[in-house]
């Protein structure tokens, strides 16, 4: 495809993307930590706009927040 064709395509999709009113929802967000006393790895849920979460080890149960 052309560059004016790919642009031409673009600007379809956003045009029918606004008609169809489609609203964007935000989700939690999902934070890969490392323990600060064992080194195990945290899988940590987030909410939308928080940047340090309060989280335990999984596996010795020290209590720590995100970096």
């Amino acid at each position: 495809m052309s560059k004016d064709a790919m642009r031409e395509e673009a600007e379809r999709l956003i045009k029918e993307a606004m008609a169809r009113n489609i609203k964007v929802k935000t989700g939690n967000t999902r934070i890969e930590t490392k323990c600060g006393k064992c080194g195990a790895p945290n899988r940590v849920s987030a909410e939308p706009g928080q940047t340090r979460v309060k989280f335990s080890c999984k596996e010795c149960g020290h209590k720590q927040q995100t970096l």
